[in-house]
């Protein structure tokens, strides 16, 4: 086992490990740190024991387990996010560590669901905070006032939302840590004009062709999208819901010119998926009929489509411009989505009482 003592005054970073953690999330601040020279100490519960990733790519033995670790040895504490906070938090050792280490002033970086960690030992109480959008309340309910943004500091506390954060919330820690200004080439974490990505990159993040498939990705969906709806909107009859279609188009075509746009930024072209995703719908609205709820049903499970594919972009890849994107179109399909439903459930009322008021047919009976 590594002897977890510090002799050679190099600043000294835990980071903390479970089975199911995100890689990315436990491999960019642990290549980020050793890169600047600091000596990084992986922290588990169990010796002996090899601990993988959430997506496979990591395979790690801890150098140590928060059991016998002392908090005051270190100068940070970095938290991962994935599945492994959920473990984490049900070891009461590394609840202690951590706690040891806000006491004392270390600094503690937790990111997406690394949070998860603070919660557990009564850290948000009053403080500034964000993590991933999906334990939002419960950080709230923990006394965390919520901040929707990239990275907020607050005391010692550095926190992150997910993977598009983390060069930002990398360079936070180290700046803190002593490591920046002009000789270290690093941005500033405030620069939202910053090429993130090669950072991210260089740290064993997503690289330029990652992102540029999920650009890809998402402009295919878009553009089918896009094409479905106008042939919608062609064949529906009911003025509302014509009028919802065409507010879609706009939006779909706005976030095609910013797809677009960031691909030539990165100096790629749409791929030949995405070039042709625009006749597949044409193909399906040929062989569909023009039944107006038909064609709201069909718009609401397009919606409800993307929203799953997007949905999964949205954590994917190390680059917060490509991220924040993905996000946008997520959530203007959860925005539609719901008003798609809210239409499909009251035309279908509608024609349910309807046809329920229709007089039946057949021969009289005669008394």
């Amino acid at each position: 086992m590594t002897n977890l003592n510090n002799h050679s005054g190099k600043k000294k970073v835990a980071i903390l490990i479970e089975n199911g953690v995100e890689d990315m999330e436990f491999t960019i601040p642990c290549h980020a740190l050793k890169q600047a020279g600091m000596e990084v100490v992986v922290l588990g519960s169990r010796l002996n024991e090899k601990y993988r990733g959430k997506q496979g790519k990591v395979s790690v033995q801890a150098d140590g387990t928060t059991t016998e670790a002392i908090a005051s040895e270190f100068d940070a504490v970095v938290i991962p996010g994935g599945m492994a906070p959920d473990t984490m938090r049900r070891n009461p050792n590394t609840v202690r560590f951590v706690q040891e280490a806000v006491k004392q002033g270390k600094w503690v970086a937790a990111v997406c669901h690394g949070p998860q960690l603070l919660i557990e030992g009564d850290l948000l109480k009053g403080k500034k905070a964000t993590g991933f959008i999906a334990i939002r309340k419960d950080m709230i309910n923990a006394g965390a006032n919520y901040l929707d943004e990239p990275l907020v500091v607050d005391g010692n506390l550095i926190t992150s939302r997910e993977p598009g954060d983390l060069a930002i919330f990398s360079t936070a820690l180290l700046s803190r840590l002593g490591y920046g200004g002009k000789d270290a080439a690093l941005p500033d974490e405030k620069d939202t004009t910053a090429e993130w990505w090669k950072l991210a990159d260089a740290w064993g993040g997503s690289t330029k062709g990652d992102i540029t498939k999920g650009l890809n990705t998402a402009l295919s969906g878009e553009r089918y999208s896009l094409e479905a709806l106008e042939k919608y909107a062609e064949k529906e009859s009911d003025t509302e819901v014509r009028s919802l279609f065409r507010e879609m188009i706009t939006h779909k075509q706005r976030h095609i010119e910013k797809l677009e746009t960031y691909l030539d930024i990165l100096g790629e072209k749409p791929s030949l998926a995405a070039n042709i995703a625009n006749q597949y719908a044409k193909v399906k609205s040929a062989l569909t009929g023009s039944d107006d709820i038909y064609q709201l049903h069909s718009a609401l499970g397009d919606a409800q489509t993307g929203i799953g594919d997007v949905g999964n972009l949205c954590a994917m890849y190390t680059d917060p411009v490509a991220t924040a994107i993905f996000k946008d179109i997520y959530q203007n399909l959860r925005k539609y989505e719901q008003q798609l439903a809210q239409l499909y459930r009251a035309r279908t009322a509608t024609a349910t009482e309807v046809k329920a008021a229709k007089p039946t047919t057949g021969a009289a009976t005669s008394m």
